[in-house]
């Protein structure tokens, strides 16, 4: 699924072993002298994040077979995307050639991918997988892929049965397939690929932590840099280069004033920072391929108390959702604890004037499995993480959303930054 963050981290896909590795090198930090003080006092945190290892993605493989297999699929076709990062470290970028994982529910996978790109597929396979593990059958350019991965199903004894397409392959790759072994019957592999990756482990977790944190540190020295007359592009680049100082690559790549605020996802209006403004920020950062997703809405100046009772609506909500998160709660009732603070403040009925659900999954994607809304049954479990972001819009005047990342633990549910307090302080200190 395309989001506003993908267009931060797809200069990190083209890394190739690096990124397979581990070896994520940290942006260039901008030399503090060239920046506003408090950007210029951030210090890179980039040797914090520490890679997946070998033994956890052979671990997940090993899961994914035990899903499958409770799914009654013979085997799961994987191509490129955040799924195929997710179980073997190989980062690649999309094309019209395949390149595939297949793991069958029994066995050892392989991979089909162009001959030319064999030595760039080994390299990063070596960083992550078991290289007596990493079957590949390569294909030549004029040759058909489809059968070639149709030839690799049939020599593990899959002639015929149900295979899971992963929900990001593209259309004409389970096409090619399904023409070239129309024997077998393609099948959604979500079961098992949202399985897996909807529960994180304490890995998976840190890296979120990590993420959300600088991401926080990241708009706070924006904040306290902040000067009027100042455009939405001026405000995200201090966001950038404050990340950078952080070590990450992440910007608030949504940055609303005034009136504008009142689009969720922005509006093309231009806009300057003025006594007085609302100011919504939206963005995140990539630690080891792993998201942040943070919102904060502040005024530069003084608050007014229409503002302020907006706010703290908001705020309400976000509290709500947050006690309502628990193992075994289903993902639609904490989006309803969180709405009906605000129809009951006054702010309804239904999505008049909070406009889309409370929050979405996330981990290597910005937004995936699972969605916190309405109708949605699936139980919450420990380990899962989405974000947490009411959001009250008011055309013509402004609009506020509070977003912070909720992890589903034993217990309950906690937040991986704290919340923001008030318009005037919202980074609490002060």
């Amino acid at each position: 699924m395309l989001t506003r963050r993908q267009l931060l981290t797809n200069g990190l896909t083209t890394a190739g072993g690096l990124a397979a590795s581990g070896a994520v090198a940290a942006p260039t930090a901008p030399p503090a002298s060239n920046l506003p003080p408090a950007i210029a006092r951030l210090s890179s945190r980039h040797g914090e994040a520490r890679p997946i290892g070998r033994a956890e993605r052979e671990g997940r493989q090993a899961k994914a077979r035990e899903l499958a297999a409770e799914a009654g699929l013979e085997a799961v076709i994987l191509a490129e995307g955040t799924s195929l990062n997710y179980f073997t470290g190989v980062q690649w970028w999309g094309s019209e050639r395949l390149f595939a994982m297949v793991l069958p529910a029994r066995g050892a996978p392989f991979y089909v991918c162009p001959a030319f790109e064999e030595g760039r597929a080994r390299e990063q396979l070596a960083g992550s997988t078991d290289p007596a593990q990493a079957e590949l059958r390569v294909w030549q350019e004029d040759q058909n892929p489809y059968d070639l991965l149709a030839h690799g199903l049939r020599d593990r004894g899959l002639a015929t049965g149900r295979i899971g397409i992963e929900e990001n392959v593209r259309y004409v790759f389970a096409d090619g397939i399904a023409r070239a072994a129309p024997q077998l019957h393609l099948s959604s592999a979500t079961s098992v690929t949202a399985g897996c990756r909807m529960v994180k482990s304490s890995a998976e977790i840190a890296l979120q932590r990590l993420a959300s944190e600088v991401t926080l540190a990241a708009y706070e020295a924006a904040y306290r840099s902040l000067k009027s007359g100042m455009s939405q592009q001026d405000i995200s680049e201090l966001t950038r280069l404050a990340h950078e100082r952080l070590g990450f690559e992440g910007a608030a790549d949504l940055v609303l004033i005034g009136e504008s605020a009142a689009f969720p996802h922005g509006s093309t209006a231009p806009q300057v920072l003025r006594e007085g403004s609302i100011v919504l920020m939206d963005g995140g950062c990539d630690a080891q391929g792993y998201k942040s997703d943070i919102t904060r809405t502040f005024v530069y100046g003084r608050a007014t108390p229409r503002m302020n009772e907006v706010f703290a609506t908001v705020l309400r909500a976000q509290s709500a959702a947050l006690a309502a998160a628990k193992p075994g709660a289903a993902c639609g009732s904490v989006d309803a604890a969180a709405r009906s603070v605000i129809t009951g403040a006054g702010f309804g009925p239904d999505y008049r004037y909070f406009t889309h659900r409370l929050g979405h999954g996330i981990g290597l994607d910005g937004h995936e499995w699972p969605y916190l809304v309405r109708g949605n049954t699936a139980v919450l479990r420990p380990g899962m993480t989405t974000s947490n972001e009411p959001g009250i819009y008011l055309r013509g005047e402004f609009g506020i959303r509070l977003e912070d990342e909720m992890l589903v633990t034993a217990t309950g549910a906690e937040l991986y930054t704290p919340q923001s307090r008030s318009l005037e302080d919202p980074f609490g200190h002060g």
